[in-house]
């Protein structure tokens, strides 16, 4: 994959900047920005996005079905597992689109489409930025898991290299090596969970499986039940 780096100093989204772009750029066109003031994730939650973190939105033109563009979700996510690996942090993936260590998140991936023109694959990886003291409980970076700072170039080489082959897959439809992946990396399966939405908890149950669908598939105490994507929410019990 040839990827072509557009880098900003400040942007309110890489995602919002990238949308607007997608339709005039060659697929594999980056929105890289040293910080957002209104990055967003999920359902439009708001995402601090300070100087020393990545960044960034990827432009992607599969040519695939649309019903299989919110697995790219977890193309981001192994891209990110796999790069933070070769710095010895061990990560999982928490269902759907968050990358954790140790339980506390590192990273969050957000994945956008317009039909059948493109798909924007959102990426924001604490790496230097400064977590703030009440959500150190729950949050983390790569500096302050090192100890030292990293150097952002290379952690986005990195994330590319490995972003360029879970593409390759996802274009070929190897949809299921990637399903895989991702249940080997689950910080979910066998978990208790909440699945919540809008603060009210829908169902609570054990994490059974991820389906060839990319559902979460949870047993309840009234069966089994599917999940889909973006819906909810994970919380663990």
């Amino acid at each position: 994959m040839k990827w072509h780096i557009v880098r900003l100093t400040e942007v309110r989204s890489t995602n919002e900047y990238a949308k607007e772009i997608a339709e005039d750029v060659p697929e594999g066109t980056i929105v890289l920005a040293r910080r957002q003031t209104s990055g967003k994730g999920r359902k439009g939650r708001y995402w601090a996005s300070p100087e020393g973190g990545l960044w960034m939105s990827v432009i992607l033109k599969p040519k695939t079905p649309i019903e299989n563009v919110p697995k790219l979700v977890f193309v981001g996510a192994l891209a990110v597992v796999d790069a933070l690996a070769k710095y010895g942090i061990p990560a999982e993936i928490k269902w759907p689109n968050d990358v954790l260590v140790e339980g506390r998140k590192i990273a969050g991936i957000l994945s956008e489409c317009r039909l059948d023109r493109f798909a924007v694959l959102g990426i924001g990886l604490n790496v230097n930025n400064e977590i703030p003291e009440e959500l150190e409980d729950s949050a983390v970076s790569m500096k302050g898991l090192l100890g030292f700072e990293v150097d952002l170039d290379e952690v986005l080489q990195r994330i590319l290299r490995a972003l360029s082959y879970w593409y390759s897959l996802f274009k070929s439809g190897r949809h299921r090596e990637i399903l895989d992946a991702v249940r080997r990396r689950s910080a979910v399966l066998g978990r208790h969970v909440r699945v919540i939405e809008d603060g009210e908890v829908l169902l609570e149950g054990t994490a059974l499986d991820i389906d060839d669908d990319g559902a979460l598939v949870v047993e309840t105490g009234e069966g089994t039940k599917r999940v889909l994507y973006g819906d909810v929410s994970i919380r663990f019990s």
